[in-house]
């Protein structure tokens, strides 16, 4: 007996996860109420560890608060590039962010009092934070389905972000969505087009019974 879902419903699985891109550009328009709801149900959905759930997900809807966390971004943006050395000029040439042009802004962060799960956590602390991503990914791809575009911006520096949302000190941030209308999607990930950086193929990130030997 066949557990698949019909082949349609596979094809579009695998077309989301195809044409799921981290996007920069947005629409003033603004987003339905019941589609937010929907992806936010989605990112509810997703696995984590010790059933743990360590994702909290903050809305922006103030628009002086979005100013200031553009300011956060942007003052991170100038260091990431200084970092960059040679490339620091292309890469300030790059958009990096849509917080003043979304028509949502959510700040996801890692939920405070985490260490009192131990159920999967107690030698790899960190699947806190695969937990988190697991829930990102979730919205992103019921988003790309949805047609909506979502970024997920990680040039911020937490503890400033933090503050600035009055989390609680054992509380992290770790993304700054931006989601909304598109006028069109990228047809590659935006690094690619601008030729940042290029996608590895499978071969090299794929081996068996042992780590790739270096050829």
């Amino acid at each position: 007996m066949s557990h698949a879902y019909a082949a349609g419903e596979v094809a579009a699985v695998y077309r989301a996860i195809a044409e799921r891109r981290d996007m920069r550009h947005f629409l003033p328009e603004p987003v339905d109420p019941a589609l937010l709801g929907r992806l936010l149900w989605a990112a509810h959905q997703a696995p984590s560890v010790g059933c743990m759930q360590p994702w909290r997900f903050i809305r922006i809807t103030d628009g002086a608060l979005r100013e200031q966390m553009h300011a956060l971004i942007e003052e991170e943006r100038i260091a990431t590039a200084r970092a960059l050395g040679e490339r620091e000029d292309e890469f300030m040439r790059l958009k990096v962010e849509g917080v003043r042009e979304a028509g949502e802004v959510l700040v996801v962060a890692l939920a405070d009092g985490r260490e009192k799960h131990i159920f999967g956590r107690r030698t790899l602390p960190e699947m806190d934070l695969a937990s988190v991503a697991c829930a990102i990914q979730n919205m992103w791809l019921a988003a790309r389905a949805e047609g909506l575009g979502m970024g997920w911006v990680s040039i911020f520096d937490p503890v400033k972000l933090g503050a600035l949302l009055s989390m609680p000190a054992d509380a992290r941030p770790v993304a700054v969505l931006c989601l909304g209308h598109v006028d069109v999607f990228y047809p590659k990930p935006m690094l690619e087009l601008e030729h940042w950086a290029e996608r590895m193929p499978i071969e090299a990130v794929l081996s068996e019974n042992g780590w790739p030997v270096e050829r």
